[in-house]
Formats: C-alpha cells, structure tokens, sequence
C-alpha cells in the first residue's frame, strides 16, 4: 500500500500547517500571559506605593510624638532632680544651721547615732557567724 507522492505531499503539507498554526496559537497563548503578568505587576506596583504613600504621614506622625513624649520625659527628670537638689541644698542649710546654733547637742546626737551603727554591724557580723 504505498501512497503516491502527490498524497504524502499533501499529507505533510498539512501536518506542517497543522503544526505552524499550533505554534501560532501557543505562540499567541504566551504573549497573552505575558501581557496578563505585566498587567498584574503593574497593579501590584501601583498598589505598593499607594500603601508606602499612605503608610509615610502615618510613620511621620508617630514618630514626632514619639520625640515628642521623650522630650517631656527629659524635662520632667531634669524637673524632679532640680527639685531634689534644692532640697538637698535646704537640708544641708538646715543642718549646718542647726549644729552652729547646738553643738554639744549636735556632738551628742552624732555620738549616739555612730554608737547605734556599731551596735548594728556589730550584730550583724556575730548572725553571719552564727
């Protein structure tokens, strides 16, 4: 059963268009995706830096209050040791006062409070030992 060559002619002939327009078609199927992908990173793209346009105020914002309770962090320590280095200053006046206007009693109360320590770290080394 050999076929005349007029017919396996024809034959490959329409293979060979068989198989050019499945290559155009595969052909056309990809630059579809291509397109679709393109398409999809654009809007991808586009929705990140609407979301980094928006997220910016918001990131400025938090970090000015942020400086901002730091600084009256800063102002309410330098406050409250102020405060406390005046009272320190008006107790030592006080006391310097104090021993000028009553120094026997002044050296008897010293006296008594170092006797009182002794007794403390005397006890405290005899527990240790015990």
């Amino acid at each position: 059963m050999n076929m005349p060559s007029s017919t396996t002619k024809t034959f490959g002939q329409q293979a060979t268009n068989v198989s050019d327009q499945a290559a155009g078609v595969a052909n056309d199927a990809a630059k579809s995706a291509e397109r679709g992908i393109d398409s999809a990173a654009d809007a991808l793209t586009s929705k990140i830096e609407d979301v980094r346009n928006q997220a910016a105020p918001l990131i400025n914002r938090v970090s000015a209050q942020a400086e901002a309770a730091a600084k009256r962090g800063i102002e309410v320590v330098r406050d409250s040791s102020q405060q406390l280095r005046e009272r320190a200053m008006k107790a030592t006046d006080q006391t310097v006062a104090y021993v000028k206007d009553e120094p026997v009693k002044s050296m008897l109360i010293a006296a008594a409070t170092g006797a009182a320590l002794m007794g403390l770290i005397s006890l405290m080394g005899r527990s240790r030992n015990d």
